[in-house]
């Protein structure tokens, strides 16, 4: 008996001194653990990371991704995937440090969503980097090398503040940044973009923006004459525009009718008041449509322009021209519309601006409305035949529109990407001329970049750069563009640059039609600017 009470008085103090304590003990361990990895998980789920790549973020706000890359990252967006390939693979074979490349930016909105837009985008940056690639290729020993990188401040543009920070501060590191390009249209976050990087001292140079309001030199401006310090553009400004078309079509105050977006944005606003002055003393009022504030999207104005319609039927007999100030989704309404107007018998001749050339692919644009009676004619930035047949003697050559299409036709041999030839950049249209034009901005950066480089040394100082602009003229000075000659006036505005009239056809191709020119002249040899 006595035995088994020890025994029992043992299994106790085993049970009750040790075991409990024990189980007690790791019980508080697995209950820590527990706490310990719910926290750590919660906290995991609650630092959300918001990167999309190397320099590339997704705002708080938001799920684009926006920023700076130097990667081959594509912005989600297949299309893209070819050419920044291609660019990826020209930065690769760059020499980084104090005797290495330089960085321009190409500034452009990368998630774009709508197709015309994106199909913009792609083609801006196959040109830029056809340029990058010849500028590095074709240097003959002149340098320093170029590496590109891609600026994207989101679909609307409505993260440049971001953007613009993160340029900035790339031209104090090893990046050596001393140009952004791009900045394709003109719009209100575009200006503001634009306004930002000169401020910080950063040169920019424009691709396809051509509202006189984001330019300098503009007597209209209220911000003064050089609102934009180091902008230079490689389009001419609406003004020129309307003065090339004005001189092309023989526009009659009393035989034409004004139809324009109210209340604008930067293109369709200077657009619109360079087509009011070639109407001065017209018999009619302009007649105004509202569209949404993202003109990309189709809203109401359908149906504006149908009774827009019965205004122009309502017109005199002798009026056959309508200037047309808007977009491109608006114009497209607009043609489709006048395509049912009740007046089948009258004929109608559309003039614009070159946001028309987005409807080469817009396939809502109803075929039937331009083979009854309407025209469209409109500005192109470029155009792929302007300088095959006939070229003018001066303002450009064939010469230099076939060094371009050199390179595309070597990119699209190049099937296992040799080092020696440009890479593959995806399928090509030219017609829209956006490829052309970044193909000239990018020299045109170049150009600036390389001038502006002191002897012995390995890269410019940014004003030094922006500097450069209005010595970017004469018979030495100028760069010879696949779109015609760059000559620079001291504002950095192309002096009487080509201007492509450009016609729509039903099958929703650009049929060129031939150069005209701001002052209704080609320039002379010479090519400076008159005072």
């Amino acid at each position: 008996m006595a035995r088994s009470g020890f025994s029992g008085v043992g299994a106790w103090l085993r049970e009750g001194v040790w075991a409990i304590p024990l189980r007690r003990y790791l019980a508080l361990l697995v209950t820590a653990a527990l706490v310990t990895g719910i926290g750590f998980a919660v906290r995991s789920l609650a630092h959300d990371d918001r990167s999309c790549a190397a320099g590339v973020v997704r705002p708080a706000d938001s799920d684009e991704c926006v920023g700076v890359s130097a990667t081959d990252y594509s912005f989600g967006r297949p299309q893209l995937a070819d050419t920044i390939r291609a660019i990826d693979r020209e930065n690769d074979s760059l020499t980084s440090g104090k005797d290495g490349y330089v960085t321009v930016a190409l500034f452009e909105p990368f998630t774009a969503t709508d197709a015309d837009n994106l199909g913009d985008v792609l083609h801006e940056l196959q040109g830029a980097y056809l340029a990058q690639w010849k500028v590095n290729h074709d240097a003959n020993g002149e340098g320093p090398p170029i590496r590109l990188v891609l600026a994207n401040p989101g679909r609307t543009g409505a993260y440049w503040e971001h953007t613009v920070d993160q340029l900035e501060r790339m031209t104090t590191t090893s990046d050596r940044l001393r140009a952004v390009t791009g900045i394709g249209l003109s719009t209100e976050e575009n200006t503001l973009a634009v306004k930002e990087l000169t401020k910080r001292g950063i040169p920019v140079v424009g691709t396809s923006i051509t509202a006189d309001s984001l330019a300098n030199g503009q007597q209209g401006n209220p911000q003064g004459l050089k609102p934009f310090p180091g902008l230079a553009r490689t389009a001419p400004t609406n003004t020129d525009e309307a003065r090339a078309l004005a001189s092309f079509a023989k526009v009659a105050a009393d035989k034409a009718v004004l139809v324009y977006d109210d209340p604008g944005d930067p293109y369709t606003l200077t657009l619109q008041a360079s087509f009011e002055k070639l109407l001065t003393g017209s018999r009619y009022q302009p007649w105004p449509f509202t569209p949404l504030a993202d003109r990309t999207k189709e809203g109401t104005t359908a149906n504006d322009f149908r009774q827009i319609r019965e205004l122009v039927c309502d017109t005199a007999p002798g009026v056959n021209t309508i200037l047309f100030a808007g977009r491109h989704t608006q114009l497209r309404q607009f043609i489709n519309a006048l395509g049912e107007r009740g007046c089948q018998q009258r004929e109608f001749t559309i003039l614009t601006g070159d946001d028309a050339s987005y409807l080469t692919g817009d396939r809502k644009l109803d075929p039937e409305a331009l083979k009854h009676g309407i025209s469209v004619r409109y500005s192109a930035l470029a155009h792929p035949d302007a300088w095959l047949k006939n070229p003018p003697k001066t303002g450009g050559s064939a010469a230099d529109a076939q060094d371009l299409n050199e390179l595309l036709s070597a990119a699209q041999a190049n099937k296992t990407a040799k080092s020696d030839r440009p890479a593959p950049i995806g399928t090509i249209d030219l017609e829209d001329g956006q490829l052309i034009v970044a193909y000239d901005a990018m020299r045109l950066t170049v150009e600036g970049i390389r001038e502006a480089t002191p002897h012995g040394q390995s890269a410019p100082t940014l004003a030094d750069v922006g500097d450069e602009w209005t010595l970017i003229k004469g018979s030495s000075g100028r760069v010879n563009g696949a779109s015609g000659w760059i000559c620079l006036d001291n504002y950095g505005n192309p002096y009487d640059k080509a201007v492509p009239i450009v016609e729509l056809t039903p099958d929703r191709h650009a049929r060129f039609v031939e150069i005209a020119w701001p002052t209704g002249r080609p320039p002379e040899k010479d090519c400076l600017p008159p005072s």
